[in-house]
């Protein structure tokens, strides 16, 4: 068994290289392009791309049912039963749901425009922006079909090598848009980028299983799992949308515009960008765990093998963000939001909690529990915004920092409750020691540098980095 744990921790350590690197591309291209639009089209060309992409990311996450996750279990499954005819239905299944999502959503874009142009400009001089804007609607639903089928096959090399050409040919394709149309070029380049998504999507389209000729009645009843489980994913992801929403609304109008700028960049910081690890390693590790979810022995190895990858990664990189939080605000901000700093503190001690309920809350989802899932979900969400706001009215930022580690105190609870209660697993008592350790690490960062001790702040954060890389390297001796 620790042979095998130890192939799993250098799987999990793999994946999370090979996205983080694919991720880091992807933000610096991100970086180029905004800075791009800026400097040719100024805010605004930078407005008109907020606009367009936000109806974009909103109509696909309301049309496309959350696909692109909820199928990765089903692939996953069918390739654990080694069947290979099983596994090509399932392919073909996947592909013809997204492709009929993706006609519905283009569809609707279409109905719609006129409504949308009115809501995002205030007239409709723009309902056939948001016509042609229904063309990246449908190929994002199929480039999301055609990289489900490749984690799901855990061709995850494969995978990241498509996202970043496609990411790189979007950007190519979008300078010389930007530098001769101006801010003619914010559709056309929103668009193109799409379909250079979806050209390389097909291009490498895993062709080891063959189509399986299959009716559309066939379809529609192999699909109606993943489908009913990602209807969940998406009232579940919409709820907790609609809170942050609810949350940002309340503050703008008791404190100010201003305020909320703080909050964003502390919350977009701490969530978003730590964020981009739990993303990388979780490309591997939902379809492992969706292979052996009928397994109770085999799920409770991995995911206390997962855990305790996760807290090894997580420890140095919340001791490390902790002791140079002044000069990460300093790089990305302006001075005046260093009012922030004991906010993103806080919040990255959160982070571990955050990292421990993300593994918990996977075998929910690798078990197909739908109801559970928006349970756990709307539950959280509704945590989260209680406790924002009581927070926020006795401390100010301070106390956004001490509802974000409440908030996933609670969260873990919850989902440890459920994983416990629920499917009868438990964690180990080595799972549960790394936890203890990187909790305390991450306290007693926030209190050295909340009491200005940085040279010990330094010394402990030197400590845990060189422990982090030993436990790395005995693993890889070792296995």
């Amino acid at each position: 068994m620790a042979e095998k744990s130890g192939n799993i921790s250098q799987k999990a350590m793999k994946a999370m290289g090979l996205f983080g690197g694919v991720q880091a591309v992807g933000i610096l291209c991100s970086i180029i392009r905004t800075k791009l639009v800026a400097l040719w089209m100024g805010e605004v060309g930078v407005g008109l791309f907020g606009i367009f992409n936000q109806a974009l990311e909103t109509l696909n996450t309301a049309t496309n049912l959350s696909i692109r996750q909820s199928s990765v279990r089903d692939v996953s499954q069918a390739l654990e039963h080694r069947d290979t005819s099983l596994v090509g239905r399932i392919i073909t299944v996947v592909r013809r749901w997204s492709l009929w999502l993706g006609l519905g959503g283009a569809l609707l874009t279409m109905a719609i425009a006129p409504m949308l142009s009115n809501i995002s400009f205030g007239d409709t001089a723009h309902v056939w922006h948001f016509v042609a804007l229904s063309s990246a609607v449908l190929l994002m639903a199929v480039t999301n079909g055609e990289y489900a089928v490749f984690q799901g096959l855990a061709k995850l090399r494969k995978l990241a090598r498509v996202t970043m050409y496609g990411t790189l040919c979007g950007l190519a394709i979008s300078i010389p848009l930007f530098y001769y149309l101006r801010e003619d070029s914010v559709l056309p380049s929103i668009i193109a980028y799409a379909a250079s998504c979806a050209f390389f999507a097909l291009i490498f389209r895993n062709k080891e299983y063959k189509p399986v000729q299959l009716t559309a009645r066939e379809t529609a009843a192999l699909g109606k799992d993943f489908v009913k489980l990602g209807i969940y994913m998406t009232v579940g992801n919409f709820v907790t949308m609609l809170a942050a929403y609810v949350f940002n609304a309340w503050l703008n109008q008791h404190a100010g515009t201003g305020e909320v700028g703080f909050y964003q960049a502390g919350y977009t910081l701490v969530n978003k960008y730590t964020g981009l690890v739990l993303a990388a390693l979780g490309m591997e590790y939902y379809p492992r765990l969706a292979r052996v979810a009928q397994s109770r022995l085999r799920l409770k190895v991995f995911v206390s093998q997962e855990i305790n990858v996760a807290m090894m990664v997580m420890m140095p990189i919340v001791a490390i963000f902790i002791l140079l939080r002044g000069q990460i605000v300093d790089l990305l901000y302006v001075e005046r939001f260093r009012v922030i700093l004991t906010f993103i503190s806080l919040g990255m001690a959160g982070t571990v909690l955050r990292t421990v309920s993300w593994c918990i809350a996977f075998v929910i989802l690798a078990k197909g529990a739908g109801k559970v899932y928006l349970v756990t979900e709307s539950l959280s969400a509704a945590a989260g915004l209680a406790l924002n706001i009581v927070c926020y009215s006795q401390w100010g930022l301070t106390g956004l920092g001490i509802s974000y580690v409440l908030w996933y105190a609670i969260y873990t609870v919850i989902v440890t409750v459920v994983y416990c209660k629920h499917f009868g697993l438990k964690l180990s008592r080595g799972c549960l020691v790394s936890i203890a350790v990187t909790l305390l690490v991450a306290a007693l960062m926030v209190w050295l540098m909340e009491c200005g001790w940085w040279l010990a702040a330094g010394a402990l954060t030197l400590i845990v980095v060189c422990l982090a890389l030993m436990m790395v390297r005995k693993m890889w001796k070792r296995h």
